[in-house]
């Protein structure tokens, strides 16, 4: 078992609408426009005490010339192989289509759990027109309304059933998940700091299968690398590369307490870095960006410095970390970026007490205090570090719903200052005293 739940289905007919009520907030772009979803969104859902990764497979390729079906089929595909559980969403309004069909047989031949989901579901009549539905032979048939939520509990109970918690690997070893796109060197990475041909290397996209655990002790260092792939097999589609590398990507940073990003010198940070590098940063792991293959960059018409500001740029607001430009072929700079590694690792365990914090806070009301809102001015009385995994303040203060999302980027900026946070997302929470 594990626990990525995707949402399949032709387009328009709801999966962006569930996506956004299933993680509690509108994220997915919704619109009456078939193929509206063109991005994969990735979010987390908890239920039932169960917390799980929610993924909305879009039902549309961007410049497809084969209007849909052989896109859709092939995500549906990937979804079945990746995911833990399909969400296959159909539409009540239109009845059962050829494309529903078509669907339904892809994924009656998988073995995975598939939960038919019948939307649009919102009054009597078209409770009656559902029952169409049981001929696509699912038992688990739910009738919904993902617009206004009916019938999304008993869906939800029905995927917590089937999904457990991810058991993190019981250590105090650092564990460090190397992720990033298809053919950007993570398995020579791995082969370049082991020593030996741990994995298999090729210039073909998706060599790696699975996620690998190796254990590294070497040069007074000790820790767990946790290694990732990207896809199985070549696709054509480029879409499916991203939606694929991204699935496998969040398996190994969920066990993972630092993530070594690698991109690719020569192709720049493209959107499906970004993607994998929030991921990341949403689920609180601490981050390092290897820049590899690095010796194949021209050095006089391009610097690192110039390149180090373009990255930055891209991953802000959050640029606060360690960008490390190496060639695992050449073994450049490897193991300094184990080292910030252990740095980020050691940054993102750290604790500090609640005097120095509250001195702390104290300098940084006096430089500049919470600007008003409507008339009303927010007092922040003190700060404590709250006791997660991942470095989290709450501030205590006089209408919290009053402080602008601009002084808590200052305030975490002011405690990055005085701390070292390099490569940790911190959680800023106000709350009212």
């Amino acid at each position: 078992m594990g626990n990525i739940v995707a949402i399949v289905g032709r387009p328009n007919v709801g999966k962006s609408t569930l996506y956004n009520r299933l993680i509690g907030e509108r994220q997915a772009i919704i619109d009456d426009i078939s193929g509206v979803t063109r991005d994969r969104q990735y979010g987390q859902s908890e239920w039932n005490g169960k917390l799980f990764n929610i993924i909305d497979t879009g039902g549309f390729v961007q410049n497809s010339e084969d209007i849909f079906e052989e896109a859709i089929r092939s995500q549906v595909q990937l979804a079945i192989e990746e995911a833990t559980v399909i969400v296959f969403m159909v539409d009540a309004t239109t009845g059962v289509t050829d494309l529903d069909e078509q669907l339904a047989n892809l994924m009656r031949k998988s073995k995975k759990e598939v939960l038919l989901a019948v939307n649009k579901v919102d009054n009597f009549e078209r409770q009656l027109q559902a029952n169409e539905f049981w001929s696509l032979g699912f038992e688990e048939t739910y009738f919904l309304s993902s617009m206004n939520g009916s019938g999304s509990g008993e869906l939800l109970d029905a995927i917590s059933e089937r999904v457990e918690n991810a058991v993190p690997l019981e250590t105090e070893i650092p564990k460090f998940a190397i992720v990033g796109q298809p053919n950007v060197g993570k398995s020579s990475f791995v082969n370049a700091l082991i020593g030996e041909e741990r994995n298999i290397v090729t210039d073909i996209a998706g060599t790696t299968r699975d996620a690998i655990h190796t254990r590294y002790t070497k040069f007074d260092k000790d820790f767990y690398l946790i290694d990732t792939a990207g896809i199985r097999k070549k696709s054509k589609v480029h879409e499916n590369l991203e939606f694929y590398s991204v699935m496998r990507a969040i398996k190994a940073i969920e066990e993972a307490d630092v993530c070594f990003l690698l991109i690719d010198a020569t192709e720049g940070v493209e959107s499906q870095d970004l993607s994998i590098f929030r991921v990341a940063q949403k689920r609180n792991k601490g981050i390092v960006l290897l820049v590899n293959k690095w010796d194949l960059v021209e050095k006089e018409t391009n610097t690192a410095k110039e390149y180090e500001a373009h990255f930055r740029e891209r991953l802000a607001p959050f640029n606060d970390l360690h960008i490390i430009f190496m060639s695992a072929l050449n073994k450049q700079r490897i193991l300094k970026a184990i080292e910030a590694g252990i740095e980020v690792f050691e940054n993102r365990n750290q604790k500090i007490t609640t005097s120095k914090l509250n001195g702390i806070l104290e300098e940084a009301l006096l430089k500049y205090p919470p600007p008003s809102v409507k008339g009303r001015y927010p007092k922040i009385k003190y700060v404590t570090q709250l006791p997660t995994y991942y470095p989290a303040f709450a501030f205590f203060c006089s209408n919290p719903k009053y402080v602008k999302e601009s002084y808590r980027q200052y305030l975490e900026n002011f405690l990055r200052k005085k701390f070292n946070f390099t490569g940790v997302p911190i959680g800023i929470y106000m709350r009212k005293k």
